[in-house]
């Protein structure tokens, strides 16, 4: 049987003669499996806008009504309900490709294959002829690109000592976030080049040719991904290991009932505590998340302010804050980090409320991005390595998929009523109580602290 929690050492459990110096932590930004995972990250964050941001882009320049664009952002809801199938990416092996590669590297070459196939069938499908066709390739990019998440999510892992994971998940961050700017502006950079020259003063109007060779592009844009995936150590499979089951049923269970008895029976009644902090540590950023370009917009900022500062200065300061909470883990442990993070996570939030005093303040803006952006990357890092830390590697895809899907459920669904708050009572409450939202998060991070400290 599986050990409790008390027994289980955590990240925030090891001895400081065993912390790695200053020097030490930040040099694991060069080892092999970090920059791997730079490499797999952007791989993983290229599909994303591409079937949601970016598509909305094309189909409505297309002449595609709100509406239907509205209806076709359900198809992001793949990555919400991964777990699903994430019991079959954990122990149904691949004919061939298992053999060939192994349990993780299969399924990500297989699941990126399906990315890029699909990137090519929208590329290819023109939305004004055949909008079921754009849409159902866009299924197709985002069923495979959650279930390349499942994969990578396991191999991340089980490639590295708990110790690393917060270094990982920087990287990981690094080339995701990286990956988005590709797949959102520089997809319309490519697209706009690839348009033909109209006539001065005439309408624009839309050109599929032009779309066609964006997507082309990000299609190919996934052979780094393929590639790194190839090169790639295979990994330590516990799950690999266990005795097969006899009998669908009996396999069944052990595939999709175990994994989540195995959770309860490891961490007892603490499994609760740990599920709540999950559900709950990142509410205050998602929250207050969905009123923030409303709010930049409300208090004068252009579109260009807007993108300079928060998109393309602010993606900086939050990859700065993923390496630095990847080195803090590291050097003071991942439980430290994650309350330092819930503390300065919550507090910028305030920052927003000064803000919104301010009026148009493009230099107050700067200064505001650049702190809750660093504290999102370093807030964001060591989470990813406090979640990495909770699973058992036999069945380490199917928990980290059900952690990494129920983070945000709790939040969104708050934050839908975001908008009326803001009607009501105005920004600065509205941000106030964003920040006071975090207070509960820094108890439980606390409580969950201390139980390990008595392990």
């Amino acid at each position: 049987m599986s050990k409790p929690l008390s027994e289980h050492p955590a990240p925030a459990q090891t001895d400081a003669s065993d912390k790695l110096g200053w020097l030490a932590a930040w040099r694991i930004y060069l080892e092999p499996a970090t920059l791997r995972m730079l490499a797999l990250g952007f791989a993983a964050g290229l599909p994303l806008l591409l079937v949601l941001g970016t598509l909305s882009f094309r189909l409505r320049e297309a002449g595609i009504d709100r509406a239907t664009i509205g209806y076709l952002s359900w198809i992001g809801l793949a990555y919400g309900f991964k777990w699903i199938w994430s019991p079959l990416v954990d122990r149904l092996p691949l004919p061939g490709l298992t053999r060939w590669l192994g349990q993780r590297r299969g399924w990500l070459l297989l699941a990126q294959l399906g990315v890029a196939g699909g990137l090519i069938g929208m590329a290819l499908a023109d939305p004004r002829q055949g909008l079921h066709a754009v849409a159902g390739f866009a299924v197709l990019v985002a069923f495979a690109s959650a279930t390349q998440d499942i994969a990578l999510d396991a191999y991340r892992i089980e490639s590295a000592s708990t110790e690393r994971q917060a270094a990982l998940a920087a990287a990981y961050q690094a080339g995701y976030r990286l990956a988005m700017i590709w797949a959102g502006a520089g997809v319309l950079w490519l697209a706009a080049r690839a348009e033909m020259a109209t006539l001065p003063g005439a309408t624009p109007v839309y050109q599929n040719a032009a779309w066609t060779t964006a997507y082309l592009v990000m299609a190919a844009s996934m052979l780094p991904g393929m590639l790194t995936v190839l090169l790639a150590p295979a990994v330590s499979l516990a799950a690999a290991k266990a005795p097969a089951a006899p009998g669908p049923l009996a396999w069944l269970r052990d595939a999709i009932v175990e994994p989540f008895l195995d959770f309860v029976r490891r961490y007892r009644w603490q499994a609760l505590l740990i599920l709540a902090l999950i559900a709950i540590y990142r509410v205050s950023d998602l929250i207050m998340g969905i009123m923030a370009n409303p709010f930049y917009v409300d208090m004068g900022y252009s579109k260009d302010e807007v993108a300079a500062v928060t998109k393309i200065y602010g993606l900086l300061m939050t990859l700065a804050g993923s390496f630095l909470g990847g080195a803090l883990a590291l050097r003071l442990g991942v439980m430290r980090v994650l309350m330092l993070g819930a503390v300065l996570s919550a507090a910028t939030n305030l920052l927003f409320a000064w803000l919104s005093t301010r009026g148009h303040d493009v230099t107050s803006l700067i200064y505001v991005i650049s702190a809750d952006n660093l504290a999102s990357g370093l807030a964001s890092a060591a989470f990813i390595a406090y979640l990495s830390g909770l699973t058992n590697v036999t069945y380490s895809a199917t928990q980290y998929a059900l952690f990494s899907s129920m983070y945000a459920l709790a939040p969104k669904f708050v934050a839908g009523f975001s908008g009326e708050f803001v009607d009501a009572w105005g920004y600065s409450t509205f941000f106030t109580s964003t920040a006071l939202l975090g207070v509960p998060v820094l108890v439980l991070v606390a409580l969950a602290s201390r139980v390990e400290r008595k392990g």
